[in-house]
């Protein structure tokens, strides 16, 4: 099973499960913690072969990594809690997962946050995981991470979020950064779909206005599916829960008491 920690809230039944992005671990939400534990039972979980979810002996020998089987990995995390339904916080690839879940087993998934959110891969993103599959064999996984980290988060301002995601990615193996790797280059018609099939559970987008590969895809959905909202958040990239922490926390605790 995966590595997960929870903090349990005195009186609240309310339970929110964080979903860090590939690369990333449960620690890129610290800066939400504090906030998030005062009003609800919280669940952080490590995706496997990242943070404390150390590959399995069996996991070694499967190579079978989909959506659909990283997605099992939560619901068996959320069942073995005894978790019925939560709110889940989501960033970056960690939003695909989400909506996956939501997909397969939307009775467990109260609303869905969705920071820096994946639903569409530009013409640049596509000729970058492109070049990736080609090289990944052959360069060091770290460079290539740090590579796309810099083409993701270019700015100055992004730099803290940059400097986390590649610190963490430096815990991934190589053969499980190929694997996951290989997962990305396979999203294309998952996320076709996504776009296309206006799910009926409350979602709150939370982009980066310096997001410059991802937001423009999102406004679109924002526009078009009924129960979408989305905030632009200024002065801000990517990774939005690192470098706005708490404009985020402040609209994202709003937006999950208001949906109860």
């Amino acid at each position: 099973m995966l590595h997960y920690i929870t903090y349990p809230h005195e009186t609240s039944t309310t339970w929110v499960t964080f979903v860090h992005g590939a690369g990333g671990s449960s620690s890129i939400w610290y800066k939400q913690i504090r906030e998030f534990k005062k009003h609800f039972n919280v669940l952080l979980l490590d995706l496997r072969g990242h943070g404390n979810s150390k590959p399995s002996l069996k996991n070694v020998f499967d190579e079978k990594y989909t959506f659909d089987v990283i997605t099992n990995d939560i619901v068996e995390v959320i069942d073995h809690e005894k978790i019925e339904k939560s709110h889940f916080v989501g960033i970056s690839l960690g939003t695909i997962l989400i909506r996956n879940l939501a997909e397969n087993h939307p009775e467990r998934v109260e609303s869905m946050v969705m920071g820096g959110a994946i639903m569409k891969l530009n013409l640049r993103s596509q000729i970058l995981i492109k070049l990736g599959v080609v090289f990944k064999t052959v360069i060091p996984y770290l460079w290539l991470y740090k590579f796309f980290a810099i083409i993701i988060m270019p700015n100055k301002n992004h730099r803290e979020s940059r400097l986390l995601f590649v610190r963490e990615a430096k815990k991934l193996y190589q053969k499980e950064f190929i694997r996951w790797f290989k997962l990305t280059s396979e999203i294309n018609p998952l996320l076709q779909f996504f776009r296309s099939a206006d799910i009926k559970i409350p979602t709150l987008y939370v982009m980066g206005e310096e997001d410059y590969l991802f937001l423009p895809s999102i406004r679109k959905i924002a526009k078009s599916h009924q129960h979408s909202q989305l905030i632009v958040v200024e002065d801000c990239g990517h990774v939005v829960n690192v470098e706005q922490p708490n404009f985020f926390n402040e609209k994202v605790v709003a937006y999950l008491v208001q949906q109860g």
